[in-house]
């Protein structure tokens, strides 16, 4: 009777043909969302990488027919390359910043081992082993970087991370196999278990980091349609969203809500005088004033032009005072430079405690009455608003 593994379970040479296909049809894809969308050099290496991968396949299919024992080390060495522009896109994709210092090194070691087994003569059986030791450990390193402990992940880099481990053992044990390393796992065995899981290595990762972009691209747009472009702080429509939020948390909590509206003082003057380079200047200094002038739970945003707008929960009205107070003091002692002798800013700010029956369009306009009064006042001042009932 003979062993049980000799009855294979998969047909492996349509096997590879299969998975050949399927990851040039996903480079394909990828190259067609790319045409629609701004692509970013990871998206675009993971392309690469899968049409090499797709390539490697179809040549491993077409080696025994073609019976070239030259293309042994040719497929090995392709191989290695396309597994490392796979880890080079989920670096890119994911900020790495030295990715380079370690990828390149290694991967140019990995590329010479093979190229060197294949021009010593050595076995197909060899060969890939070797081959399948390389791409197991480029396939932790991606596993790695999808699920690495100190960043939080979501549900789909997490599952994508997982694929990539199950997929990195599957191949080492075929590669350990190969080495007759005295597992209990017969080497045919591994080697479909392997293939099973490119498979779905294919199917996970090529959809899943397609939706990675997506996932990314549609946090982005969100960024864009509630962040002003040039000081980063949310825009209009976001702080009254945000605001309307903070207004009925301080409802249900019965705690209060301060509001204040800032403007700086003389800004027109800023870009007559110095330009609107310099204006947008004094924008960024200014946002980055007052944001870190605030406490984590508060809020700034721009309303437009040199208008802002600070929403502070479970704050009264002396509390909300010696905020304005704070932050009118440290935008004077923010210095904008300029062309000649730095610019030193000022600001009015306008503060209203929020009423229970009002909302907060009526408890904005108090506040803008207030900075208005601030800067009737002289300016460089903090004005609070009068309590709406007192209001005719």
């Amino acid at each position: 009777m003979g062993h049980p593994w000799e009855h294979a379970v998969i047909d492996i040479s349509s096997f590879v043909l299969a998975l050949g296909v399927g990851n040039i049809a996903f480079a394909v894809l990828m190259a067609g969302y790319m045409r629609g969308a701004a692509a970013s050099p990871g998206l675009r290496l993971w392309m690469w990488a899968r049409l090499g991968i797709g390539l490697c396949q179809l040549l491993g299919w077409c080696r025994p027919m073609l019976d070239l024992p030259a293309l042994h080390g040719v497929e090995g060495a392709a191989w290695v390359l396309a597994v490392s522009l796979e880890v080079a896109a989920y670096c890119i994709f994911f900020g790495f910043a030295r990715w380079r210092r370690i990828l390149l090194p290694v991967s140019a070691l990995a590329l010479a081992i093979v190229l060197a087994a294949g021009s010593a003569g050595a076995s197909v059986e060899y060969l890939t082993t070797l081959v399948a030791g390389c791409v197991a450990l480029f396939a932790a390193a991606m596993a790695w970087i999808l699920l690495r402990p100190r960043r939080r992940a979501s549900l789909l880099q997490r599952i994508i991370g997982v694929n990539d481990a199950v997929f990195a053992v599957a191949v080492a044990l075929w590669a350990a196999s190969g080495l007759r390393a005295g597992l209990p796992l017969e080497p045919r065995a591994a080697q479909e278990a392997a293939y099973l899981a490119g498979y779905l290595l294919m199917i996970v990762n090529g959809f899943g980091f397609l939706l990675l972009c997506k996932e990314r691209d549609d946090a982005e747009m969100a960024r864009l349609a509630t962040t002003d472009s040039l000081t980063g702080l949310p825009n209009r429509h976001a702080f009254l969203e945000r605001a309307e939020q903070a207004r009925q948390a301080a409802l249900r909590q019965r705690q209060p809500l301060a509001l204040a509206m800032l403007d700086i003082d003389h800004f027109k003057q800023i870009n007559d005088r110095f330009g609107h380079a310099t204006g947008d200047e004094a924008l960024m200094v200014f946002a980055r004033t007052v944001h870190g002038s605030l406490r984590a739970h508060e809020t700034v945003g721009r309303l437009g032009g040199e208008e802002f707008a600070v929403v502070l929960p479970g704050t009264g009205l002396a509390g909300a005072l010696t905020a304005a107070e704070r932050l009118r003091q440290a935008v004077r002692a923010a210095a904008v430079i300029t062309s000649g002798t730095p610019y030193t800013m000022t600001v009015s700010i306008g503060v209203v405690v929020l009423d229970p029956n009002e909302t907060l369009g009526m408890a904005l306009a108090r506040a803008d009455h207030a900075l208005y009064a601030a800067k009737s006042g002289g300016r460089d001042r903090v004005e609070a608003a009068m309590p709406q009932q007192r209001r005719a």
